[in-house]
């Protein structure tokens, strides 16, 4: 894959919490361990969620990125 790999991606754009970490956690329960999850988000919220979420849960946030009003996290399922 070109860039960064990951193995799924969720569009959450336009979801309020806590909608868009619902639905990373649904994906992410679909998934096998150490596959990575794409999440995109407007919700400003959502860089603190996600950092809530992954240390709560285990899982391996790899990266949060914002441009253009868009967040981007990698999460490593566990």
């Amino acid at each position: 894959m070109n860039g960064s790999a990951f193995d799924a991606e969720l569009d959450v754009r336009q979801l309020a919490c806590p909608l868009p970490i619902l639905r990373a956690k649904k994906s992410l329960s679909a998934m096998s361990a150490g596959q990575v999850l794409k999440v995109v988000a407007t919700d400003k919220g959502s860089p603190k969620d996600f950092v809530d979420f992954c240390s709560k849960t285990g899982n391996e946030l790899l990266s949060s990125t914002e441009a253009g009003g868009e967040f981007v996290f990698l999460i490593r399922r566990r």
